[in-house]
């Protein structure tokens, strides 16, 4: 069985033109085209098409989409990876919305706000495991006293700031300037400064980050698409990566 280019576009809810650039570029190749010149897609094609938009969903360009599933050819174990991921996902969003429809009722009822359900969500403990092997368990640890310490004001309040910060790449990326700008170099000092805020990073308490771990973080923005996503995917965060460089070049040792 296949199903034609319209229905396909039609079922995953994209438009014919993506399917026909995607063949341009080699990403999905019909199964066969018709005398008619139509394309049809089939059983596999259709299992592709789904990795595709997953990725895509995750910030990743088409170049890194390419890429992974070029290094990932056996879909299933692939499929099974995202899918624990999404329902890990799910989880924490149905906890999130859990979360902030309680903050609504409260508010609304003018009832006292229960400070342990308005983060039920927000975890801040997911990477554990990666900071601990990048820059061991003291750092880990460091951090995660000094996250636990906050009120849950305090918390909401470096949530926002990260948020603010991760917004205004976003917007500089889009603008077009140059990594090396006025611009992009005020927010390098402002994401430099925000990390020098955390205990346990290296060269807290020096008033600045370590050069090679502002720009070991700029390359791991990019490196990994979760990163890439809070600054508008690999484009995005290939701009906060340069701009960090030329940052940490220019003021750190």
């Amino acid at each position: 069985m296949d199903w034609s280019i319209q229905d396909i576009a039609r079922i995953a809810g994209t438009t014919s033109r993506t399917l026909r650039h995607y063949d341009a570029i080699g990403l999905l190749k019909p199964s066969r085209v018709g005398g008619n010149g139509y394309r049809y897609y089939d059983r596999d094609s259709l299992v592709r098409l789904q990795r595709i938009l997953l990725l895509r969903e995750l910030g990743l360009g088409l170049d890194a989409v390419g890429r992974v599933l070029d290094d990932r050819t056996d879909a299933v174990p692939a499929l099974r990876d995202h899918l624990q991921w999404l329902r890990a996902e799910r989880e924490r969003l149905a906890r999130q919305i859990a979360s902030v429809e309680s903050t609504i009722h409260a508010v609304e009822e003018g009832e006292e706000l229960v400070a342990e359900q308005m983060f039920d969500g927000f975890d801040h403990t997911q990477y554990k495991e990666e900071v601990e092997q990048r820059w061991g368990k003291d750092a880990y640890a460091a951090s995660d006293r000094w996250w636990r310490s906050k009120t849950p004001e305090e918390r909401a309040e470096w949530q926002a700031r990260q948020a603010r910060l991760a917004a205004d790449w976003q917007a500089a990326a889009a603008s077009g300037v140059s990594p090396d700008s006025e611009e992009a170099q005020a927010l390098a000092r402002r994401h430099a400064d925000w990390l020098a805020d955390i205990p346990g990073t290296p060269g807290y308490g020096t008033g600045a980050p370590l050069a090679a771990y502002l720009t070991g973080l700029g390359d791991m923005y990019v490196a990994d698409e979760r990163f890439a996503a809070n600054y508008g995917g690999p484009s995005g965060a290939a701009f906060v990566r340069d701009a960090l460089h030329a940052y940490a070049a220019a003021h750190l040792a």
